[in-house]
């Protein structure tokens, strides 16, 4: 079985930062891509960032400029900076992963974490 446990998240004033980390663990073989993802309160889930095994990173327009996605793949942990934060980015923020476990060691499953929760105050 996989695990993926976040962290990082908390209060923070508009314009402040906050650094969310997720570790992935368990029964990996493998680990593809990684991403972030936020639903706020009454909205649908959305992507915020993902990043590939190779670096190749991806961003919503709305945090471009603003969070940055980084990895480490020997921990299989991913990372999301996030600067001048603004109410808006207010959410529960989910990370994900696409692991090939050792039970299932041919295709890719996604996984998610439990999400954690990022307030911005005004």
């Amino acid at each position: 079985q996989v695990q993926l446990v976040e962290s990082g998240g908390g209060l923070v004033q508009a314009g402040g930062s906050l650094r969310l980390s997720c570790a992935a663990s368990g029964s990996i073989f493998s680990t593809n891509a990684m991403g972030w993802y936020r639903q706020a309160p009454g909205k649908q889930r959305e992507l915020v960032a993902t990043i590939t095994s190779g670096g190749s990173t991806n961003y919503a327009d709305s945090v471009k400029g603003r969070f940055t996605i980084s990895r480490d793949n020997a921990k299989n942990t991913v990372f999301l900076q996030m600067n001048s934060l603004k109410p808006e980015d207010t959410a529960v923020y989910y990370c994900n992963a696409d692991v090939r476990s050792y039970m299932y060691p041919r295709s890719f499953t996604t996984y998610w974490g439990q999400g954690t929760q990022v307030t911005v105050s005004s």
